[in-house]
């Protein structure tokens, strides 16, 4: 429930400028998103790499190291969230360089990444704080986090988008405000939960510690592996838009609101990996090859089953999904033309879900960077097969490629599970 809760952020902006604003407005928060999704993802390890080292120091019970590692991913969120505000001016101009979509388009987005671009130092630690939830097991304290980052987002984009009429950039600004005052909170609950499981004679934190040398250097490894990784992947889906908005504006639209329904899924199914995460980080902590193929087995047949109620959902009903996020009538055809497409994608896509929570949680970074560059190659070359069927040829390579990233990691996994318990 916490991970679903997610991409209700991307539904909300969709659905208040999908109501209220324009088609225009509608594609700059699609170039919007797909902008920050590949400057915050791109440091996505912070998430990622959090939740393994964490979950295996608390499955030896290395409570120290536990801390440690926040301290480590805090200390690498606020620096690289400074680089991103100075460096806004270069990131900004290369991304709308690589992207084309209509000028009323694309001068939207440049309003709404001025705004956000401030929410970055917030947001990157709010990743390291989740991911530390994530890897002590502390579910129930990261849906508190994000129902308040949701509902507090969603009152703001009403505000400020709706009631006072700013549009994309009001958007943008409820947004970062929403993002600040999360990380207070998500800092407060951390601090509570990591304070009463530490030694009274310890310090929260030890900076030898923190910045032990050995430790540091297994850290960046990983974040440079899960780095390339994510990069590659957030390529995918910003290749995919790029593709759309070739169709013009109502296809990008449509596409970007059949994204958010894939989003919504993905992180539902993603919840499932983030609870293996936890499991086959402490299994591998404590040495335990039997929990380790009980948590396996049991997440995997669980989001089995989540994924086909989930593609049935938007096979069916995902036409009033459509309509309840945009009263544009030529985007809501679009989009209801996509959606036996949009909603086998979901079906497809568990198995690569479970298995990058798997290899996150065993650390197994490397893997994943190269599950990734192979199955990126897949994709491009189903699309150059495909392009002459159009749109539905881009969604076929998508599909192609879900289950391509799925192969891609299933090579790797004998080997892990064999390192289990060494």
């Amino acid at each position: 429930m916490a991970n679903a809760s997610v991409p209700l952020l991307g539904l909300v902006d969709t659905a208040v400028i999908g109501n209220l604003g324009s088609t225009a407005d509608l594609g700059a928060i699609a170039f919007g998103a797909l902008i920050f999704s590949f400057v915050y993802w791109t440091f996505g390890f912070l998430r990622m790499g959090t939740t393994g080292f964490a979950a295996q120091a608390s499955g030896a019970g290395d409570e120290p190291e536990v801390r440690a590692v926040l301290g480590r991913a805090l200390l690498i969120a606020a620096c690289v969230g400074v680089v991103l505000i100075a460096a806004q001016w270069p990131i900004g101009l290369a991304a709308f360089a690589l992207l084309d979509g209509s000028a009323q388009v694309e001068n939207v987005a440049q309003e709404y990444f001025s705004i956000r671009i401030w929410g970055a130092p917030a947001t990157l630690a709010t990743f390291a704080l989740m991911g530390l939830l994530i890897g002590l097991g502390k579910s129930r304290t990261l849906l508190a986090v994000q129902l308040f980052l949701n509902g507090l987002n969603a009152g703001l984009d009403i505000l400020f988008a709706g009631v006072l009429g700013w549009g994309a950039s009001g958007i943008a600004m409820g947004t970062v405000l929403a993002e600040w005052t999360t990380l207070l909170l998500a800092g407060w609950l951390v601090y509570g939960e990591l304070n009463r499981r530490k030694s009274i004679t310890d310090n929260f934190w030890s900076s030898a510690k923190i910045l032990h040398l050995p430790s540091l250097l297994k850290t960046a490894s990983a974040n440079i592996d899960i780095m390339l990784r994510t990069l590659i992947l957030v390529f995918s889906f910003a290749f995919f838009v790029n593709q759309s908005a070739q169709f013009g504006d109502v296809i990008l639209a449509s596409n970007h609101i059949l994204l958010q329904l894939i989003s919504f899924s993905a992180f539902f199914l993603d919840g499932y990996a983030f609870v293996v995460e936890a499991i086959v980080g402490a299994s591998i902590g404590a040495k335990r090859c039997d929990i380790f193929d009980l948590a396996v087995r049991r997440s995997t047949v669980l989001a089995l089953i989540t994924a086909i109620l989930l593609a049935l959902l938007i096979g069916l009903c995902g036409h009033f999904a459509v309509t309840l996020i945009t009263d544009i009538e030529a985007v809501r055809i679009a989009a209801n033309q996509m959606i036996l497409l949009c909603a086998t994608y979901v079906l497809l896509s568990f198995a690569a879900f479970q298995l990058d929570g798997i290899f996150i949680g065993a650390s197994y970074t490397r893997q994943m960077r190269n599950a990734a560059a192979l199955s990126i190659t897949v994709f491009l070359m189903a699309w150059w097969f495909l392009s002459d069927a159009g749109i539905e040829g881009l969604w076929a390579a998508m599909i192609i490629y879900v289950v391509a990233r799925a192969m891609a990691l299933l090579g790797y996994f004998p080997s892990l599970r064999r390192a289990v318990g060494q």
